[in-house]
């Protein structure tokens, strides 16, 4: 292993950030908040899936399976009393959708569907006329259509391969909106923006730039959540004004983070991450496992075999030289990244020395581990 953190100081100090990363990033005001009322409601229903090819619940583990299809049967006519039904083409499933903001009846939506008993797939099924309902147990939608399915799952003798998940699938457009959501928009007399990301400097920004572009005090910060917009004063509708002023661009305030996918080995870090003047020692640590057997032979002319013993020798020590990196205080994160980076320092143990340096104290950042 390289003699990483002896030459980790020279190497962050002489790596700067190119110029483009320099400037501040701006963004629209549409793209940070939320308009309150503008709202998406989640959808959900309880449907069957016919057509599947003996993939589909066996009536011993999902009898509620067999009781739907019973009741569909029988709202379209078959008399089925008395009948034993045991189908393996039909799975019941839950469907869920989002019903957007200001949906009009005949709009179409995206429904997911996934299967609730143990059917092996659903490749190939039709979802047959299912209601999606609201929180207030109220039907907004139905839906119906042939399901697409990503995952696959091929069973053979001795062997089984899969890949996603078979037991789950989508309908474009399979869904359309029946009931509308009443809401009158342009009846407001303010407009509420809530922050994604509570901060106060973003929307302190987002007051000033709304301000400056209305040319009157119109908006003003109730919490670092929320910017209230007072329309009394302004002349068209709510949704004229909200068209005026949701393309503003603006800097968003982001906070000292780092975060750290330990699957995969991505770190991501913001701009302003810090770290204080440290000093870092690491060191490599080998692992040596060595195989010496001994054959025990039997005495001459002895009746007897030939005999293996194992003999194994463990060595856990320290291999090359401790070195150890004294950062300056002006060094950045970046810069520090940009140095391990340079020098072929794997994901895990920059993760490693990030890890050491929030719990020395000397990293004034946010650490998300996931």
């Amino acid at each position: 292993m390289k003699p990483i953190l002896a030459l980790l100081a020279l190497a962050a100090l002489a790596i700067t950030s190119p110029p483009a990363l320099q400037a501040d990033a701006q963004t629209r005001i549409r793209d940070v908040v939320d308009v309150e009322g503008v709202r998406q409601n989640d959808l959900i229903g309880y449907g069957i899936v016919v057509g599947l090819n003996g993939t589909g619940d066996s009536v011993r583990n999902s009898p509620f399976t067999e009781d739907s299809l019973t009741y569909m049967l029988e709202r379209l006519g078959v008399n089925v009393q008395g009948e034993d039904i045991k189908p393996d083409n039909v799975a019941a499933v839950l469907v869920t959708a989002t019903l957007p903001s200001f949906a009009r009846n005949g709009s179409t939506l995206d429904i997911s569907v996934a299967s609730i008993g143990d059917a092996e797939s659903l490749e190939g099924g039709t979802l047959v006329l299912t209601p999606l309902k609201g929180a207030d147990n109220e039907v907004y939608a139905v839906a119906q259509g042939s399901i697409v399915v990503s995952g696959i799952d091929v069973k053979a003798d001795g062997a089984r391969a899969r890949r996603g998940t078979p037991t789950q699938g989508a309908i474009p457009n399979g869904a359309r909106v029946e009931r509308e959501i009443p809401y009158q928009f342009n009846d407001r007399n303010s407009l509420v923006l809530a922050l994604r990301e509570p901060d106060f400097t973003t929307a302190a920004r987002i007051e000033d730039t709304i301000n400056a572009a209305i040319g009157s005090p119109v908006a003003y910060t109730r919490d670092p959540g929320t910017v209230d917009i007072d329309l009394r004063s302004l002349q068209g509708s709510p949704s004229r004004v909200l068209a005026s002023i949701e393309n503003l661009p603006i800097e968003v305030a982001v906070p000292a983070r780092i975060v750290i996918d330990e699957q995969s080995g991505t770190i991501v870090l913001g701009k302003d991450v810090t770290i204080s003047r440290v000093a870092i020692a690491q060191g490599d640590i080998s692992i040596k496992v060595t195989e010496t057997p001994v054959v025990s032979q039997p005495n001459p002319f002895a009746d007897g075999e030939s005999i293996v013993l194992p003999r194994s020798q463990i060595e856990i020590g320290q291999t090359g030289t401790r070195n150890i990196a004294t950062l300056d205080a002006n060094v950045t994160l970046s810069q520090l990244i940009a140095g391990l980076n340079a020098l072929g320092v794997s994901p895990q143990e920059m993760g490693d020395i990030i890890r050491t340096m929030k719990a020395a104290g000397a990293l004034h950042a946010d650490l998300i581990v996931q």
